[in-house]
């Protein structure tokens, strides 16, 4: 694992875990870095001091006191989770047939019903320029555990 410090174009500054560099690559392609804070897709690695471990200081490690997670985040993780176990009740998993299933819907092909399942940027983008109206699922904090 690897962790980054990460800094968001809103100034806040917070760190993210990663299997490796290639994952945050990725996730951070995808879009699906995003600050803690403000929910900002605009985020960037922060410069990093290499963390070096001789002798003495291992003796003058004090403990690390953990600040009390902010209140208001918690409830807005908490509202998230209910969003997304809605529409996980009461509508169809389709995985990745997500764009074809929404056009079906779309040009009545199918009835209308509630779905969610996967789709890449560009599939979510084609969508919305034939004019159907697709929506992510909040990214809550342990899916990136």
């Amino acid at each position: 694992m690897i962790r980054y410090d990460l800094l968001c174009d809103n100034g806040h500054s917070f760190d993210g875990w990663f299997r490796d560099a290639a994952a945050y690559d990725k996730a951070h392609g995808a879009g699906a870095v995003v600050c803690t804070i403000c929910g900002s897709a605009k985020v960037e690695k922060a410069l990093m001091a290499p963390a070096v471990s001789t002798a003495r200081s291992k003796e003058a490690q004090q403990p690390v006191r953990v600040a009390a997670p902010d209140p208001r985040q918690q409830m807005l993780a908490e509202m998230l989770r209910k969003v997304r176990a809605e529409v996980e009740a009461n509508a169809d998993y389709v995985g990745p047939r997500f764009a074809e299933e929404a056009r079906r819907i779309h040009y009545g092909e199918v009835e209308a019903h509630g779905i969610y399942g996967e789709a890449s940027i560009a599939d979510a983008q084609a969508l919305a320029e034939e004019g159907i109206e697709v929506y992510p699922l909040p990214a809550l904090p342990e899916d990136g555990n």
